[in-house]
């Protein structure tokens, strides 16, 4: 009789999976979510996209119902990157949902959200997700980036580069990830400043000038003296050049122009004759430097552009820190005029002349630096050093950005000593019949049971497959109506007894591999079907059921001890019995873990893996049954549960 399956409903799909979402983001697991999901007719794809969509919308719910908190938002996105794990909805939901809270969300908000982005940095990089989702991410990065400010939100900003930097490689050659691979210039980036001298208020005497001026520049000036103003005298000539060369350190390709290049050199000298002329006190700018450290509650502060008031000139001149910043970008300024890059035009070469002028020039900067307090020298060397670091990027930027990682040639790799083995005869069958030791009595009893171990594995007596009318006995008399066995009592119900009942229809069934037209939900619906097929080919069963824990037994019991030693029969622990231990133990599985000789490593992984403590106990018996094998036996429970002080629990499961 065919069995006509469910038709898959979108809408109501969509209706029990959004139910399910809303009834779980207090609790923050993900098991309810699967079994609705494992519950619903249709297929998997189906059922993935419609979860997917559930999740947007419950997401879009909160967005505008609530607009509030972040964790409401955290939690959904946490049950989405749990759904990718357990493989009920698609690698790109987490981010298509962090891309609709960030496009939904002001910017203080987005701040917490991104928190969260850069502190599961290393989930993003796993297999799961990097492939599905490092477009994505880029794509969020980017439109986050557009929406801030330079100048404003320059934190931030630095911020999504770092995490960029952290996400992809370094040989990543994507222009967004601020690799200069062309070596170009932001040439957006003016430094504006008075250009009209009738403007200009420079050799004018205000007497209200630093009662008036010096409280736009808040945070400058010390809170109690001001520092000492410059004894250069500054007039429009003097602030109009030193500006001026801001523009060449923006755009150095000009100074390949004759004419642009006699302007640079002559505003220049005089700048740095003006810095060689007046050397600041060590006193006065250590002083300066700890009332800096006191502004704000010890924080440093950052502007992204420069101040180019005229009233600041002498104090600007004055400032250990803006001489330094001017200093350090002639450096760069002369690292890239003199260096080799590679997408630079043919026609920018310097003539001898202008290489002479940079050589002297860089060690008058060097000078500089050097008598600049604080810590003049020590800050030089680092300069040197960083900008001698930088030459190596360069390289490499002009090979192309080549991998780090290299394979090692073939002869370079190292050659293991062969270790020299024994011969066979050298310690077989040396002692007494020809006894062959093995290094433990209970080994060497059980190697030497026969003289030759492949043809004893060979024999009838090893094998251990049941016929189809022994295994499927229980089952076809409770498949009988009159016996009125409920189904979830049956034992088709049992996955393991269903695993083990296709293995032996594969094997010895040719109803296995006949074509059928006949569509099962499930497996337990197809055992059914050929049960009742085997009912009516097989002779009845005898009155007696065996519950199939012989077959158990023998499954486990691989070798038999010979005539004058009994049989030992080992029960295996099962997984009906390792959730009732689960629900017994609870919050007190680290206890059994120590009996159960789990290192910390093992548990601290558990605790990881769930935040269930019943789902943490049954994580630790699975891991204690993987590593004993067939040695994860009741007996050894037993013990370990006893040793713990769980007796109770030991009883409970003896007597099952």
């Amino acid at each position: 009789e065919k069995m006509s399956p469910s038709v898959f409903n979108f809408n109501d799909a969509k209706e029990r999976f959004a139910s399910t979402i809303r009834s779980t983001l207090d609790s923050k697991t993900v098991k309810p979510l699967i079994n609705t999901f494992n519950q619903l007719p249709g297929n998997e794809t189906e059922k993935k996209t419609t979860l997917d969509q559930a999740l947007r919308w419950v997401l879009e719910g909160e967005i505008i119902k609530r607009k509030a908190s972040c964790e409401d938002f955290l939690a959904l996105i946490y049950l989405s990157i749990d759904g990718v794990t357990e493989g009920i909805c698609s690698a790109t939901t987490p981010f298509l949902l962090l891309g609709d809270v960030l496009d939904c969300l002001p910017l203080d908000q987005c701040d917490k959200i991104f928190t969260f982005v850069e502190e599961n940095v290393s989930t993003w990089k796993s297999n799961s997700f990097y492939s599905a989702g490092k477009n994505y991410l880029l794509r969020m990065c980017n439109d986050l980036l557009r929406r801030l400010s330079k100048s404003q939100n320059t934190v931030f900003c630095g911020r999504i580069q770092l995490f960029l930097a952290r996400l992809f490689p370094l040989s990543e050659k994507s222009a967004f990830l601020g690799l200069n691979l062309q070596s170009q210039f932001n040439l957006d980036n003016y430094t504006v400043f008075n250009k009209n001298e009738q403007e200009s208020t420079l050799g004018q005497k205000h007497t209200e000038e630093k009662d008036e001026g010096m409280e736009v520049e808040e945070g400058e000036m010390g809170d109690e003296e001001a520092p000492t103003p410059c004894s250069v005298p500054i007039d429009y000539n003097l602030y109009r050049k030193f500006w001026t060369l801001q523009d060449y350190f923006r755009n150095p390709v000009q100074c390949y122009d004759k004419f642009s290049w006699m302007t640079f050199l002559k505003f220049s000298d005089e700048t740095l004759a003006v810095f060689k002329s007046y050397k600041l006190d060590d006193t006065q700018a250590s002083k300066k430097k700890m009332e800096e450290l006191r502004t704000s509650g010890g924080e440093h502060v950052y502007f992204a552009k420069f101040l180019t008031s005229e009233r600041l000139m002498d104090l600007q001149l004055s400032d250990s820190n803006f001489r330094r910043h001017i200093l350090v970008q002639y450096l760069v300024l002369f690292q890239y005029l003199k260096g080799q890059v590679k997408f630079k035009s043919s026609s920018c070469v310097l003539t001898d002349e202008q290489s002479l002028w940079m050589e002297d020039t860089t060690k008058l900067v060097y000078q500089l630096l050097r008598e600049t307090p604080p810590d003049g020298d020590k800050f030089a060397s680092m300069v040197e050093h960083i900008l001698n670091t930088e030459e190596n990027w360069n390289a490499w930027k002009n090979e192309g950005c080549p991998s780090f990682v290299k394979e090692r040639p073939a002869e370079m790799k190292p050659i293991r000593p062969t270790r020299k083995r024994q011969a066979p005869e050298d310690f077989l069958g040396k002692g007494p019949d020809r006894k062959i030791f093995m290094g433990n009595d209970e080994l060497t009893r059980l190697w030497n049971l026969n003289q030759d171990n492949m043809e004893a594995c060979k024999s009838d007596s090893r094998e251990f497959m049941p016929s189809l009318e022994e295994f499927f006995e229980e089952a076809i008399e409770q498949a009988d109506p009159a016996n009125m066995v409920e189904d979830e009592y049956k034992v088709v119900k049992n996955s393991n007894y269903g695993w083990r009942a296709l293995r032996l229809l594969a094997r010895r069934s040719p109803h296995f591999f006949q074509p059928t037209n006949q569509q099962f939900k499930n497996l337990p619906d197809y055992l059914e079907n050929m049960v009742i097929k085997l009912a009516k080919e097989l002779p009845p069963p005898s009155e007696e059921i065996k519950t199939g824990e012989e077959d158990d037994d023998n499954d486990d019991a691989l070798l038999k001890e010979s005539n004058e030693s009994p049989d030992v029969q080992h029960k295996l622990v099962t997984n009906q019995q390792m959730d009732d231990i689960a629900s017994k133990l609870g919050a007190q599985w680290k206890t059994l873990a120590g009996q159960l000789e789990m290192k910390a490593v093992e548990v601290r992984e558990i605790e990881t893996d769930s935040e269930d403590v019943e789902m943490q106990a049954k994580l630790l018996l699975v891991a204690w049954q993987d590593r004993e094998g067939s040695q994860a036996t009741v007996e050894n429970l037993v013990l370990g549960l006893n040793a713990a002080g769980f007796i109770k629990i030991a009883e409970s499961l003896t007597e099952t």
